[in-house]
């Protein structure tokens, strides 16, 4: 009973975590007129994705790993297994589209705007739920998920107080690629990509840099660095959360498994769920107007100050903490690049082949170079 009651306050103090923290970036977009772009939509929609998540699943996972026992009937336990399933997909594909969102902003700055219209935004959000519901709604309630082709938990040798979800070798090749592996690959690729090309502009700012300029220029190194470092955690974050389920998923439906062992799925489940409590940290916390709408909202405070005379819609440079050298300012054209300019509003020109220093956004509002 004591190994129970610490598990249910765990697990309890978790989901409190997961909902409220993705409620935090909800309001933080709601009453900060800077965080309102086109952009945020993907935070946006992952946030309320990981929102209905802690909402809509998690107490149920709760109350089944501390009672061991399934007491709301065969119908609503499918319900509950299809939306866990439905949330969990949209989460990771939320996060896919905010890597190809960042992917656009760095390869094509110029063209971003046009790329990543909010007419597109709309039809890329509408497609990450139609699969979702694709692979977890329709394959559930129709029985194609199981070997027999019968719908789970209804058959007559189905326990009445458990919940099972059962696996067949098609169902979890089809979903683990559509849903992870693809992707995982995807979003490797994209991030290989933008940290490629970002250390590229900086390596063509360095050598193009003469002496006055070298602070500045070593200031962008430094950003660089961090984005790197940035990159590398929300990547590493995504792969440690959800490998260990996908693998174990796949490996038990092509194994033909009909008993799961309940332990090891706990273990791998919980996990993969912990990435929907990292994600408004990962996804937004480390975005300094998101930290500074959190302080707002948690505490009345001011957050972080733009210089005096800098346009609502101007943003210091600088993916974490990075700052813009003195006696510049950075202008934010939304959601896609940033130009420094010198107090007296003329245009700094590097001596790159370029008629300005283009500074590529890695993040909404923060830019890595």
């Amino acid at each position: 009973m004591l190994s129970k009651a610490v598990l249910g306050m765990t697990l309890s103090l978790f989901i409190v975590l997961t909902v409220c923290g993705n409620v935090l970036v909800c309001l933080a977009v709601c009453a900060t007129r800077r965080l309102r772009s086109v952009t945020n939509c993907f935070i946006v929609s992952l946030a309320v994705t990981d929102f209905l998540l802690g909402v809509l699943v998690l107490p149920f996972s709760t109350l089944y790993e501390v009672t061991g026992d399934w007491p709301l009937g065969a119908h609503f336990c499918n319900v509950y297994i299809s939306l866990d399933v439905m949330l969990s997909t949209a989460s990771i594909l939320n996060l896919l589209a905010i890597s190809v969102d960042r992917y656009f902003a760095v390869t094509a700055p110029l063209r971003y705007p046009t790329l990543v219209s909010p007419w597109r935004v709309t039809l890329s959000l509408s497609a990450v739920w139609l699969v979702s519901v694709g692979v977890s709604f329709i394959p559930i309630h129709l029985g194609w998920n199981t070997l027999d082709h019968t719908v789970q938990n209804h058959g007559d040798d189905d326990p009445i107080r458990a919940c099972r979800f059962e696996l067949s070798p098609t169902y979890v090749i089809v979903d683990a690629l559509t849903t992870f592996y693809l992707p995982l690959v995807a979003m490797c690729w994209t991030y290989y990509r933008v940290f490629r090309i970002a250390r590229a502009q900086a390596k063509r700012m360095y050598r193009g840099a003469s002496s006055s300029s070298l602070p500045a220029v070593t200031a962008i190194a430094l950003r660089e660095h961090k984005a790197t470092v940035t990159l590398a955690v929300v990547l590493g974050a995504f792969v440690v959360c959800w490998f260990p389920y996908f693998t174990f998923f796949t490996i038990m439906g092509i194994r033909k498994e009909e008993d799961i062992p309940k332990t090891a799925y706990s273990v791998v489940m919980w996990l993969g769920y912990a990435n929907s409590a990292l994600n408004p940290f990962l996804y937004a916390a480390l975005n300094r107007d998101f930290r500074s709408a959190y302080g707002r909202l948690l505490c009345g405070a001011r957050g972080v100050k733009t210089p005096s005379g800098t346009p609502p819609a101007a943003v210091e440079a600088g993916l974490m903490d990075g700052h813009a050298p003195a006696g510049q300012r950075v202008e934010f054209m939304p959601g896609t690049c940033v130009m420094l300019r010198d107090r007296n509003g003329e245009r700094k020109v590097t001596n790159t082949g370029t008629s300005a220093t283009v500074v590529t956004v890695l993040f909404n509002g923060h830019s890595s170079l």
